[in-house]
């Protein structure tokens, strides 16, 4: 049986899963209830993946233990500097399932088009020791990579923050946090294959009216966040995505903020908009570096409605 048609039955039976854990978890206690149900959102799978084939020679691997983890637990990370010591940096945050082997075609692709990458593996994934990963630890990850990532590229205009699919929601989580800072400390925000919270693409997937909402403990709700980023954003979606519907998508990009931009790419499924999209995507990442940031585009705004 493919991993593929497991991967995707595990999420058709999640909301079933989950409702026949409450019946009957209550009794036990709500801690092995939230247990199993972070096992069934990250999904994580042991060693590497199988189209991994060893890493790039120019790429740096690296461990983050900050006082505020437990004994033993750490971050394990990439990073890949791009051949111009001036290129702009993405700071890359992955989905569930694989750790950082499943990840490096798209890494990869991102140093092709000419930027550095830091990439990490969330504690409980790959090397990143620490218990099973949940929406807190995942966030704070995401934070502790950031840190790293300020010093390796110290120009805030020359960094972006890319979240694939569940990392969508972790990489929102970090651009609203930070955009609540002046200056702003980053360039922009790419989200792939992302979706507006976790109880929406459950209940999508499995087809179900279970009040799915109400049996999760891990939220991730992107869509309640997505108009506090107040920064540069490119929206990123396969149309032939099979696990989280385009239109997830395309409801966060209606509800963020200019300046943004929404590229769907015809035939591409979960994992390959970016090969797909080929130039177009360089171009839009290329027109997100340079868009007006959100103060400019006010200032803008108002001008032009001074004048009319």
């Amino acid at each position: 049986m493919s991993s593929r048609f497991l991967s995707r039955l595990s999420l058709r039976w999640f909301p079933m899963v989950c409702m026949a854990l409450l019946i009957v978890g209550l009794p036990v206690g709500c801690a092995v209830l939230q247990h199993k149900e972070r096992e069934l959102v990250f999904r994580i799978e042991p060693g590497t993946a199988s189209w991994y084939s060893g890493l790039p020679k120019a790429v740096q691997e690296f461990e983050l233990k900050p006082a505020s983890f437990k004994a033993g637990q750490n971050i394990h990370g990439w990073w890949y500097p791009a051949d111009n010591k001036d290129a702009p940096a993405v700071l890359y945050l992955h989905g569930v399932r694989w750790n950082l082997t499943g990840q490096l075609f798209r890494i990869e692709q991102l140093h092709a088009l000419g930027y550095s990458v830091l990439a990490i593996d969330y504690r409980g994934f790959g090397q990143s020791h620490g218990e099973l990963p949940s929406e807190t630890t995942v966030y704070e990850d995401a934070r502790v990579a950031w840190e790293r990532f300020q010093v390796l590229q110290p120009d805030p205009n020359k960094r972006l923050i890319y979240g694939h699919s569940l990392g969508g929601a972790v990489a929102i989580d970090l651009a609203a946090e930070l955009g609540k800072q002046t200056p702003l400390p980053v360039r922009g925000l790419v989200i792939e294959s992302t979706f507006t919270s976790l109880a929406d693409v459950a209940t999508a997937v499995a087809n179900t009216s279970l009040p799915v909402r109400w049996l999760l403990s891990q939220k991730f709700d992107s869509i309640d966040k997505i108009a506090d980023i107040h920064m540069p954003l490119l929206v990123v979606h396969g149309l032939d995505d099979r696990y989280v519907p385009p239109r997830f998508s395309q409801q966060l990009f209606e509800a963020a903020q200019e300046p943004k931009r929404l590229l769907l790419v015809p035939g591409a499924s979960h994992n390959n908009s970016m090969s797909l999209a080929g130039r177009s995507y360089g171009q839009a990442l290329e027109k997100l570096m340079h868009a007006k940031m959100p103060d400019q585009v006010a200032t803008h705004s108002t001008g032009r409605s001074a004048d009319s």
